[in-house]
């Protein structure tokens, strides 16, 4: 037995040491957090809310629970074999077939960081007058100097400061409305389907279920590597993983019910429906004050940043596992993959006559991109050739394989709504 085995072996029964290395590995889960709280999230959440009041929470709790599976299915994919969704397809498939595969995955990308830099630019308008077009290049130019110029950590510390902004901000909203919390739990698990809710229904779960987020997530949780060669460093750090997403997810899950709570008390309440940002935080105003107007807007900037950050990571680590490498910002691949996409999407703003229909191309480009996304997933994971002993069980299998057959029909469905 060698040095860092038997250190290992103590380690493993200090409880202590243990919970103290468990905080260390949070992080990676909450970067991925931030891809299901964007400005897409937001508009889905707050129709939701505003039109059918707490009824479809439900659909906040389904789709969070698919959303752990998934992402706990392609992190281990990361943590098992060292490769990233990206560059395992490109290791394990034909090269034309994995050429194709990510080429969609780049349009995708390219999408998400439409919507996101648009939703910035959006919360740049509302607090500061700024023009739309003008506070995307705000947005993107401040984002790429972010990824251009900091390291991993650095980024998962400005990730983590946006997102509990964004929570705090909810929170004091939360306190300033009346809530029916007992109608609110009780629509945490009682599905409901209201007359001409199922667009919405889709859209919060289109909005929840991201491909850039699988690709993103099994690059970044190598950063919490230890010893591959080591089996039991790998089960310990399963176990770490599931945590961390557990955790990370429940955080986005319950931000996303916060917004709809918060239109449902303020919005449904009053029979106001809500189609647009814009218009809810303009309505908040004069219900809840300037104030909650103001916290609304920080909010959503904050969350535009942050989810254009993690696109641009996933868009990087796409392009850079085409080329079997890892996402490394100083190597010339990941700069192209992530400048590329940011000038891409912002280019598209400007070329859209009415900017806001660049969020439903978005969506439409996504709703065909993520069952491809996801069965890619499945069937890597599934393969012994690419996880060994760790590949999917058979109970892995069929509930990977219901849910990702429910996420296709639903965006399906949402695609055909769109179009």
């Amino acid at each position: 037995m060698n040095w860092f085995q038997k250190k290992f072996n103590r380690e493993l029964h200090d409880p202590v040491k243990e919970a103290k290395d468990f905080i260390k590995y949070i992080g990676p889960g909450l970067l991925v957090t931030v891809g299901f709280i964007d400005p897409g999230n937001w508009a889905s959440n707050l129709a939701a809310g505003s039109d059918y009041g707490y009824k479809l929470l439900w659909m906040v709790t389904l789709s969070t629970i698919m959303l752990i599976l998934l992402q706990h299915n392609v992190a281990h994919l990361g943590i098992v074999t060292g490769d990233c969704l990206s560059e395992a397809t490109a290791k394990h498939l034909k090269p034309a077939l994995s050429k194709i595969l990510l080429s969609t995955a780049v349009l995708a990308s390219i999408s998400t960081a439409l919507a996101e830099i648009l939703g910035g630019a959006i919360a740049l308008e509302l607090l500061f007058k700024i023009p739309i077009r003008l506070g995307s290049l705000i947005v993107a130019g401040f984002v790429t100097w972010m990824l251009f110029s900091s390291s991993y950590k650095r980024l998962e510390k400005w990730i983590i400061g946006f997102v509990s902004i964004i929570g705090v901000s909810f929170i004091y909203e939360l306190s300033i409305v009346h809530v029916n919390w007992g109608e609110a739990a009780a629509s945490f698990v009682t599905p409901s389907m209201p007359a001409n809710s199922m667009p919405i229904i889709m859209a919060v779960l289109g909005a929840v279920v991201m491909p850039h987020n699988l690709f993103l997530h099994s690059e970044i949780i190598q950063s919490r590597e230890w010893n591959k060669e080591d089996d039991a460093v790998i089960k310990k750090q399963l176990k770490y993983e599931f945590g961390d997403t557990l955790i990370s997810m429940l955080i986005g899950w319950a931000i996303n019910s916060a917004m709809i709570i918060l239109a449902a008390a303020a919005f449904h309440a009053k029979n106001i429906q809500v189609s647009e940002l814009g218009q809810a935080q303009q309505l908040l105003q004069p219900l809840l004050g300037q104030a909650s107007a103001v916290i609304f807007g920080i909010a959503l900037l904050m969350a535009g940043l942050a989810s254009t950050t993690t696109a641009g990571m996933a868009g990087g680590s796409i392009i850079a596992g085409m080329f079997q490498e890892p996402y490394d910002i100083k190597d010339l691949h990941t700069k192209v993959g992530v400048g590329g996409i940011f000038a891409v999407a912002t280019a598209a703003i400007f070329l859209i006559s009415d900017p806001f229909k660049g969020l439903i191309y978005s969506q439409m480009l996504l709703s065909i991109q993520l069952p491809i996304t996801v069965f890619l997933q499945i069937y890597l994971t599934s393969s012994a050739k690419v996880m060994g002993k760790y590949k999917n069980t058979w109970l892995d299998k069929i509930l990977l394989g219901i849910i990702g057959i429910v996420v296709s029909i639903l965006n399906i469905m949402l695609l055909i709504s769109l179009v």
